[in-house]
């Protein structure tokens, strides 16, 4: 259900095209919660016809022309009571940590390999976060309560990336004998 409320989240910071909303997720919102391409204009449809957005009118014909949308009230207030709402955290699924698992019954021949590749992979997502972090959010900036939430979502980022570059280099250390 988080789908429809991020693309709602980011048309309140921006009305946008679907081309120019999924290029916002591939740079931020996409960052903790991912969307194909499909999904995004899937779901604009669906909000569309919902009436919570509306395609802005256009100066010219909308034949072969983007489409750039904005939040009506009803998807304000659809997103104000998501915002409030109450949820569970969602438990963890990784098939990292269950191939771990069944390592200790098949092997893990092949397994330091793919630690070690996601041990990268985490350490890129970690430098990338704290670039966004020092260019984004330097301690002397006075900043606004939306500019607190977004470094908020940012931090999670960073300590997410912090836990599992330590887990993994860890993780190596446990798999490889005589340590």
């Amino acid at each position: 259900m988080s789908l429809p409320h991020a693309i709602l989240t980011a048309l309140l910071e921006k009305p946008s095209s679907g081309l120019e909303l999924t290029r916002r997720f591939d740079k931020s919102i996409g960052y903790f919660w991912s969307a194909t391409h499909q999904q995004i204009y899937r779901e604009l449809g669906k909000l569309e016809r919902a009436g919570q957005i509306r395609a802005l009118p256009s100066v010219q014909p909308t034949r072969g022309q983007k489409k750039e949308y904005e939040v009506l009230p009803a998807g304000r207030e659809e997103l104000t009571a998501w915002v409030a709402r109450s949820e569970d955290p969602k438990p963890v699924r990784d098939p990292l940590l269950l191939r771990l698992r069944a390592a200790g019954v098949v092997g893990s021949a092949g397994l330091e390999v793919e630690l070690e590749r996601h041990l990268a992979l985490h350490q890129r997502q970690l430098a990338q976060y704290e670039a966004i972090e020092a260019r984004d959010f330097p301690p002397e900036r006075q900043s606004t309560e939306q500019d607190r939430l977004r470094h908020l979502v940012l931090r999670g980022g960073i300590e997410l990336e912090t836990f599992w570059t330590k887990w993994l280099t860890d993780a190596l250390t446990g798999l490889r004998p005589g340590t």
